[in-house]
């Protein structure tokens, strides 16, 4: 991967997590979780074509947009270690997610995964989360960790490098029927 290659990738993702969080309105201490798939973002076939410098590349862009509002990342693994997610140790404990035993590598787990595990302070994985937003990189299916109600959200860009990408929000679930009134913000 050349410089600019890396580059471009890293100012894909920043645009992308920037974009999404002005959309789903996230409050500091709420959870995005990211799913990506290296191997697609640098036109290969997922699961086959693992790239730590991919991987690399769109945490540069990501993470520092997250942290700069207060946002926690939650990272998803591949289906080897059976989606599971990466995040950090104070996410884990405000939401009363059970941490489970496992570190990953490129080939369980994936290079996005095993970026994030190195790069958080205190990592931990979990099984299982609810995420208020999430974006799905090259097709790894993180509908599992949202909220019930998930909302698509359309950005400027549809592709993270070679990778699909596709995003969401979530909100409240509407109840109440016919007379029922909500805020502009609950839709």
């Amino acid at each position: 991967m050349t410089e600019q290659e890396r580059n471009q990738l890293t100012a894909q993702a920043r645009l992308a997590a920037q974009e999404l969080l002005d959309a789903a309105r996230l409050a500091p201490g709420e959870v995005f979780v990211v799913g990506c798939s290296s191997s697609e973002v640098v036109g290969g076939r997922i699961g086959h074509d693992s790239s730590m410098e991919a991987a690399a590349a769109l945490y540069d862009g990501i993470a520092p947009v997250l942290a700069g509002r207060g946002v926690f990342l939650a990272a998803q693994c591949c289906e080897h270690l059976n989606r599971a997610l990466i995040l950090e140790r104070a996410a884990a404990a405000r939401y009363g997610w059970e941490e489970v035993c496992v570190v990953p590598h490129p080939h369980a787990g994936g290079s996005w995964a095993t970026t994030c595990w190195k790069r958080f302070e205190h990592p931990v994985a979990v099984e299982a989360i609810r995420a208020h937003a999430g974006m799905d990189i090259g097709g790894t299916l993180i509908g599992m960790h949202l909220r019930p109600v998930a909302v698509p959200v359309r950005l400027s860009l549809d592709h993270i490098g070679q990778a699909i990408l596709l995003c969401a929000r979530t909100r409240p679930k509407l109840i109440g029927g016919e007379r029922a009134q909500y805020t502009e913000e609950d839709l």
